[in-house]
């Protein structure tokens, strides 16, 4: 196990994020490294709100986004240890409404054409791996733009909606990202084969055996009030944006717990979840995932000619795979946010890092911050 110098760790990441936050390029950050259980690096910088400049607190939430999807992926791989689930189920055996679909384009006119029906069927796995072709792409973008408000109500309307929806290639021939969708049929699946509210089954299964008090689909009073205010970067300024606005993800009712972004979360409760993947699905004497189900997690799942690149898709994380990528070691997965939240694991070398920051300016997998943060980690290894 390679060891990381803590010293060279507080340096290179107080460095980075103090300068980011005195530029504007970030309103305020949360940060923990963990390495083998000890905790090497914690601390909160900048601000909740950066028009009032009110300081970021030990206990800040911060809207998952996207770092939604793997919580999902666990509350499946719950179900898939319990012999309720199959990976390779097809999800037309939860959802019958999903038995045929259609596979469709966008014309000149950036209309849906629908060339044909799909000849394999979409599974589970294919959901987690993100090639399924629902809900990606612009046909996927085109129909989501047509969605009224009523559509959105809940995940069973969001999910019963896109049934009808045409995808946008063969399941399982490629992979491109479903932002929302995919994992809403995930959740919904969860749903009908608990019988219990997404929100619930993930409440009940996940956050209370961890202790995530303060991660959640739907906010309490007390917790709005530490949700914090979304930043952007303006005129080379750090200001304020939806300031009072009470959202998880977007415009998204409250109503419409969706399993691939709407849940919020603190650092210190997402640092919990990651440590119980580190420690194939146990938290402190709880199992959580079943331990070959959590492993299962963390392995890549889709064939190099499907997704030819250094990382490849496992099951609601991307897997690092070739170490000509530049930051993280091979084996290492995890995934971000659109709002600019990350993680990521080093199985071999059994560390848990987390960066938790809400903006609209520089977010998502690609985003300066999450790379950064991995280099800062990943260059205070002891050589």
């Amino acid at each position: 196990m390679k060891k990381i110098n803590t010293k060279l760790l507080k340096q290179y990441i107080e460095e980075r994020i103090n300068d980011d936050i005195e530029s504007g390029r970030v309103g305020g950050a949360a940060v923990k490294v963990m390495q083998n259980g000890e905790v090497l690096y914690r601390n909160d910088f900048g601000y909740s709100d950066c028009d009032t400049k009110t300081p970021l607190a030990p206990n800040s939430m911060f809207r998952l986004a996207s770092m939604t999807k793997p919580i999902t992926a666990a509350a499946i791989l719950i179900q898939i240890g319990r012999g309720i689930i199959d990976l390779f189920d097809p999800i037309d055996k939860f959802l019958p409404e999903y038995a045929s679909l259609d596979i469709g384009h966008l014309d000149e006119n950036k209309q849906v054409v629908r060339t044909g029906k799909a000849q394999n069927k979409v599974r589970v796995v294919h959901l987690l791996t993100h090639s399924s072709g629902i809900g990606t792409l612009e046909v996927g973008d085109a129909q989501w733009a047509q969605m009224t408000r009523e559509d959105m109500q809940s995940l069973e309307t969001v999910v019963d909606y896109f049934s009808k929806a045409a995808i946008a290639f063969e399941p399982y021939t490629a992979q491109t990202y479903s932002p929302m969708l995919g994992f809403d049929v995930l959740a919904r699946i969860v749903e009908v084969t608990s019988g219990m509210p997404y929100r619930d089954f993930v409440k009940k299964e996940i956050f209370e055996p961890l202790g995530m008090n303060d991660t959640t689909c739907v906010p309490t009073e007390e917790q709005w009030g530490r949700l914090v205010n979304m930043h952007n970067y303006v005129d080379g300024k750090g200001v304020s944006s939806d300031v009072g606005s009470r959202f998880v993800f977007e415009n998204f009712p409250l109503t419409y717990n969706c399993g691939g972004a709407a849940i919020a979360s603190t650092v210190e409760d997402y640092s919990k979840f990651a440590t119980m993947l580190l420690n194939e699905g146990s938290y402190e004497g709880k199992q959580i995932i079943p331990a070959w189900a959590a492993r299962s997690m963390g392995i890549p799942h889709l064939p190099e000619t499907v997704m030819p690149f250094h990382e490849i898709w496992g099951l609601g994380v991307r897997v690092i795979v070739k170490d000509i990528y530049p930051s993280l070691f091979v084996g290492s997965y995890g995934w971000s946010g659109a709002y600019g939240t990350h993680f990521w694991i080093d199985p071999e070398n059994k560390v848990v890092a987390v960066y938790m920051k809400n903006s609209r300016y520089d977010g998502g997998a690609g985003a300066l911050t999450a790379c950064n943060f991995e280099y800062d980690v990943m260059r205070s290894y002891e050589q």
